[in-house]
């Protein structure tokens, strides 16, 4: 994963983190961009044609998304042990995922992320990643 890299996962010794999830500080911060994740897609009138796609109420999604982002940023792999492989494409096939819906969904990310990632370096790799990976789940045009 390329986001490993950013990180020079060998330097253990070190002291410096090994994943980007460690570098962000754990299991909190993650649980913390999740949950700030959703409450921007509630609460913003950007991202309501976001928002009106997600199952209601938001509990479980926002559960499954921490167990996600948990696994991509190295954390412990929860996710795969309970949904198996992400295959993140075939799951939101059943979504019209627009190039508006990736911008909404990028936008809901990156302020949630720039509000609770101290390590600004670290936030933007992070965000570059997660665009690369929202752009590949557009599967519709406007």
């Amino acid at each position: 994963m390329g986001i490993f890299s950013l990180l020079n996962k060998s330097k253990k010794n070190t002291g410096t983190p090994a994943t980007p999830y460690e570098a962000i500080g754990g299991e909190e911060t993650v649980r913390l961009i999740a949950n700030r994740f959703y409450d921007i897609m509630e609460q913003d009138p950007i991202a309501e044609e976001l928002l009106a796609i997600h199952p209601q109420p938001l509990d479980r999604i926002r559960h499954v998304f921490f167990l996600y982002l948990t696994m991509w940023l190295g954390g412990p792999n929860e996710f795969e042990k309970q949904f198996g492989h992400p295959r993140l494409r075939a799951r939101h096939l059943g979504f019209p995922v627009t190039p508006a819906l990736k911008q909404q969904w990028m936008y809901c990310m990156r302020k949630a992320m720039l509000q609770t990632v101290d390590n600004m370096a670290i936030a933007e790799k992070l965000l570059d990643a997660l665009d690369q990976l929202a752009e590949h789940m557009i599967n519709h045009e406007e």
